[in-house]
């Protein structure tokens, strides 16, 4: 299939940024490429496949039971001790899904193109055309040939292991400490308490900073997964054996239908999300909720900001990274403090040992914890009212944990 040599945007990824900047770009007018170096859209998966109604609702997104698998309307919590918390977000309107990723970015896709967007898959962006500092299009391998395509405006979608934003100049690179290694079985025949409900498993033996999730498919498949630190001499593909193992009566007749992997940024976004005709949208920006990894529904809010302040540029005829900075400065009003308290909570969280995740449990049993102040977290809220109780109940802890409060 050939294509023209001249875009208003170069879409590079399409994940959930790619198909939503494209879909946003091209709504607007914009004549819009997405390049993919996959054959197919959607596999393979790096993700729980866990997106809350928060994020459907600004990504306005319209459940389909092709790849709304699953509605989840709680969450159980397992501590270091086999205790159990029982969460009921429904009752807040918390609620979400467990998707299957690959039929949703496809459908999202097909919105985009039937917006005006074209795509090229199987093709590899191998850098990219410069004007001095400026980028002005992209190198492609495609079908045994190099191509080049240009564009007023380049838009990096391509993961936590972006290399477009490499090739721009802009500081991607982070600490392995600073990102989580992940290890999902897709697996059916798996008995489930409730399909409603969420399963998350802590402890220093489970999942050394991070924890197995259980996130139900249907009544008897789910994605069992785990997320440890990166820098872990352990790898999670081995601690997540080693937990099914451990819990060989439940799995002992269930069977992997599908691997996953991958690596997920856990720290602050990365400082510059522009240069001149250059952007960085979702997780090549790492734009990723610190405390449980998730990345799509961000994504997807950035890709709008993207495609807003993007095609302005583009109709001012300046794609200048001066002009570009709204969007960054747009994501840091919206996004930005938020994040910057999830990360903190989440600095805090991964210090506590085994005896204090138990503790945490007891107080939310005997109702001196809410059970919802433990969904805030994620949301970077609730640490104080956390401390205080830590600290009352285990008052050995107060100058580690009351100096999380100066911060």
């Amino acid at each position: 299939m050939n294509y023209e040599k001249e875009w208003d945007v170069i879409i590079v990824g399409a994940g959930p940024a790619g198909n939503m900047a494209a879909q946003e770009f091209a709504k607007r007018g914009m004549k819009a490429l997405v390049i993919d170096r996959k054959q197919q859209i959607g596999p393979p998966k790096r993700c729980g496949e866990g997106l809350s109604i928060r994020w459907v609702k600004i990504g306005k997104l319209k459940p389909n039971p092709r790849w709304a698998l699953q509605e989840i309307t709680g969450a159980t919590l397992v501590a270091p001790n086999g205790e159990k918390v029982y969460i009921d977000t429904g009752s807040t309107g918390q609620t979400g899904y467990i998707i299957e990723r690959s039929q949703w970015e496809k459908m999202e896709a097909e919105k985009a193109i039937r917006s005006g967007a074209k795509y090229m898959l199987k093709a590899l962006v191998t850098g990219l055309v410069m004007e001095g500092k400026a980028v002005k299009g992209v190198k492609v391998s495609r079908e045994g040939k190099e191509e080049e395509y240009y564009a007023k405006l380049v838009v990096a979608c391509d993961g936590v292991d972006s290399m477009v934003g490499r090739y721009a100049g802009l500081r991607t690179a982070m600490p392995l400490g600073e990102c989580d290694s992940g290890y999902q079985y897709e697996m059916a025949n798996v008995p489930i308490e409730n399909p409603n409900y969420m399963e998350l498993y802590f402890g220093t033996n489970v999942a050394p900073r991070g924890y197995v999730w259980v996130f139900p498919k249907g009544k008897d498949v789910a994605n069992v997964g785990i997320g440890i630190s990166g820098d872990s001499a352990e790898t999670a593909k081995d601690c997540l054996d080693a937990w099914i193992e451990a819990n060989h009566e439940r799995f002992k007749d269930a069977s992997i239908t599908e691997i996953n992997a991958g690596v997920i940024p856990v720290t602050k976004p990365v400082g510059e999300f522009v240069g001149d005709g250059i952007m960085l949208v979702g997780d090549a920006a790492r734009m990723v909720n610190p405390i449980h990894g998730g990345g799509m529904g961000s994504a997807l809010e950035a890709a709008q900001m993207a495609a807003e302040v993007g095609t302005a540029a583009i109709k001012k005829g300046d794609t200048s990274k001066k002009e570009l900075m709204a969007y960054q400065k747009m994501w840091q009003e919206k996004r930005g403090g938020e994040f910057k308290k999830i990360l903190h909570v989440r600095h805090f969280v991964e210090k506590l040992n085994d005896e204090q995740f138990n503790i945490v449990a007891d107080l939310v049993k005997k109702g001196e914890l809410k059970p919802e102040m433990l969904v805030d977290l994620g949301h970077g809220k609730g640490l104080a009212e956390l401390i205080k109780a830590l600290v009352k109940a285990s008052p050995s802890i107060t100058k580690f944990a009351l100096s999380f409060l100066k911060g």
